[in-house]
Formats: structure tokens, C-alpha cells, sequence
């Protein structure tokens, strides 16, 4: 579904891409291993009694973006490179399946291509590299990017998508115009904030709009489908015969 001032607007230039349940679907179950791993670390390296901690871990998520950016707001200390690896250093990496379908797809898109994740680049790389789809992307805005590992021990709040603050520094970061941007992610509240900060905006993995979204994307394989305006001014290539470009290493943006 696409709202009818989508395709009313300049050329795009760049699409911003979520990672995490948008470039894969959420059947994977990943999702779920993290919550899992989530609060796993917070019942046994911070001590949070175990009735506690489902509810604890769902209600942060919800109030701060992501349950770390909550565990850190109410003064709990530990080490991000830590909790990264006791989170994402036992998912189930195994069920990601090289996605040759979608990697000739992002090819054939002329324009810069960024993932914007509140992951670690640890993860970022693993899951990239897991779909087959690190020469994709130009870069990964990621944890590390937006917030500085040094200051783990401060009391810096953590910043991280669904702040408007953490939209406007990946733009200003990876120096594009939101009005020729599109933003793919697959959280509504997300997608609300990308459009607050001017961008245009995908839902992925579902047929039905939310707020604050142009277009509703089932799958990303069907993007050529739902948003032919990408390619416009291009050949139109068949996905099978898109040049290869020379291996490009996906780099953190800084």
C-alpha cells in the first residue's frame, strides 16, 4: 500500500535501511533469541530477580528505545562491548540464509545505500555478512556510531532509534537530504519519527500503513513492485542481469 504524495516528490538520492526484522523477515526468530539473551544478562550479570525481569525488559524497551538504553537510564552500570557480546555473541546466526534475490535487487538500486541499526558493528557485520550482502551498502550506522564506547561508565544517556535526536545525527552523519531520502524499517515507531525528521518512509513486513508511513512493504522482495520510483531514470535491468560491482567493503560511519 502507498500513500498517493509518495511518488509526488524530488529523486531520491539515498535509501536508509533498518537491519534487524527489515532486511530479513522476523520468522527467522532471531528477535526473539535476543530478547531471550536480553534478559538472561539482566538476571544473571545485574542482578535483577527473575520475576521481575520479562516485564522489566519489555517496559524499557518500549520507554527508551531499546531495554540497554532503559538498564542505563535507571543507573545500572556495565560494559557495552559486554552486554553486545552477551546479547548478540549467542543468536542463532545459523537460520540467516544468503538472500541472493534481494542483494540482486539492492544492486540494481542507483542510489547510496545506508543501514542505520541499534546494533553493535560486531552484529551489523555478522548479519550482513550471514544474507550475503555486504557489498550492498555503503555504510553501517550502527551503535558505535552514535554513541561513544569509551563513555560506558559515564552517565550519558544512550542514544538510539526511536529518538528524533538519534534521526537527525544518522542524517547529518551520513550527509543526505531527508526529503530525497527513503527510510525502510519495520517498527511503526521508527518509521513515526523518520517522518519527523523529514524523510520519506517504508514499514516493512506488513501490507497495512501506519502512522507516519508513505508506503507498507510486505517483503523487500517485492520493493521493485510497491516503489518503481527508485529506478526511475534508469535502465531497467532484470534482477539476473545486474552488473556486479567490485567487492566494496562496508564500512562503520563515523
Amino acid at each position: 500500500m502507498k500513500m498517493d504524495s509518495f511518488s509526488t516528490g524530488a529523486k531520491f538520492e539515498c535509501l536508509l535501511f533498518d537491519m534487524d526484522d527489515t532486511l530479513y523477515p522476523m520468522s527467522t526468530g532471531i528477535n526473539l533469541a535476543c530478547r531471550h539473551n536480553i534478559e538472561e544478562y539482566m538476571r544473571n550479570q545485574l542482578s535483577i530477580k527473575e520475576s521481575e525481569v520479562p516485564k522489566m525488559c519489555l517496559d524499557l524497551y518500549k520507554e527508551y528505545g531499546t531495554t540497554m538504553a532503559g538498564l542505563k537510564a535507571l543507573g545500572y552500570e556495565f560494559d557495552y562491548d559486554e552486554f553486545h557480546s552477551n546479547v548478540h555473541g549467542k543468536l542463532p546466526y545459523d537460520k540467516l540464509k544468503p538472500d541472493p534475490v534481494l542483494k540482486q535487487l539492492l544492486l540494481s538500486m542507483p542510489q547510496r545505500k545506508i543501514i542505520f541499526t541499534n546494533a553493535d558493528k560486531a552484529h551489523a557485520a555478522e548479519v550482513l555478512s550471514r544474507l550475503g550482502l555486504e557489498e550492498c551498502f555503503e555504510g553501517v550506522i550502527c551503535f558505535e556510531t552514535l554513541n561513544e564506547v569509551e563513555d560506558s561508565k559515564s552517565n550519558k544517556r544512550i542514544l538510539c532509534k526511536p529518538m528524533l535526536e538519534a534521526m537527525k545525527a544518522a542524517i547529518q552523519i551520513a550527509k543526505i537530504d531527508p526529503k530525497k531520502t527513503i527510510f525502510f524499517d519495520d517498527s511503526a515507531r521508527n518509521i513515526a519519527t523518520g517522518k519527523a525528521a523529514g524523510l520519506h518512509t517504508v514499514v516493512v513486513g506488513t501490507s497495512v500503513l501506519v502512522p507516519g508511513a508513505d508506503v507498507a512493504l510486505e517483503s523487500m522482495h517485492n520493493i521493485k513492485e510497491a516503489l518503481p520510483e527508485i529506478w526511475e531514470g534508469t535502465n531497467q535491468l532484470d534482477s539476473d542481469s545486474v552488473i556486479q560491482p567490485a567487492s566494496v567493503e562496508t564500512v562503520v560511519l563515523a
